[in-house]
């Protein structure tokens, strides 16, 4: 899997209809629900505002596609075939139309928003996919700094810090590293 690092904007013109694309990394269905409020909002003169987003969960991964009013299976899906054969996850990519008085038909449409989602792919930073997990962890105070040595060794930070009897750390660390620092420390996942 692979996610995107930042936003890109795209623009192209076919047939004189304005196609925007946009490309988001989103944690969440809410963050990706609040970019296209805003999207809606910035381009309230637009025809059509089609998307398709992929987001982990903890219940798995939610995909979504909207064609916007175009016909069915012409904005929406194209967008989401270029999301899955990206191997994108997290993320959420919409395409703006303002139509331009030409039609396109099926085929064409479905040409516009595929070639323009697949656009915005090709401008977006992309990195490989790193599931994280959460993981509390109870030290004494003498073993603070080779935990954090250790830590460091496995890409993992800490999230916070509560000084007590003992140390509380809750930090997050790529999944595939927190079996060899759950053998050396005692922690539990979150």
């Amino acid at each position: 899997m692979r996610c995107v690092n930042s936003p890109a904007v795209i623009e192209d013109m076919i047939k004189k209809s304005r196609f925007l694309g946009f490309i988001y990394p989103c944690l969440s269905v809410d963050e990706a629900l609040a970019y296209l409020h805003d999207l809606r909002h910035k381009h309230s003169g637009a025809n059509h505002i089609a998307f398709s987003y992929r987001i982990r969960t903890e219940q798995g991964d939610v995909c979504r596609f909207y064609d916007a009013g175009e016909p069915s299976g012409t904005a929406g899906k194209p967008i989401y075939q270029y999301i899955e054969g990206n191997h994108l996850i997290n993320v959420l990519v919409v395409v703006v139309r303002y139509f331009g008085g030409i039609k396109l038909g099926a085929g064409g449409l479905t040409r516009a928003y595929g070639n323009t989602a697949k656009k915005v792919i090709e401008a977006a930073d992309i990195t490989a996919f790193i599931e994280l997990a959460s993981v509390n962890f109870i030290l004494e105070y003498k073993d603070l700094q080779h935990f954090e040595y250790q830590l460091a060794k496995y890409s993992g930070v800490i999230i916070s810090k509560d000084f007590a009897g003992q140390v509380n750390l809750l930090v997050q660390l790529p999944t595939v590293h927190t079996d060899p620092l759950l053998a050396l420390f005692h922690g539990q996942i979150v």
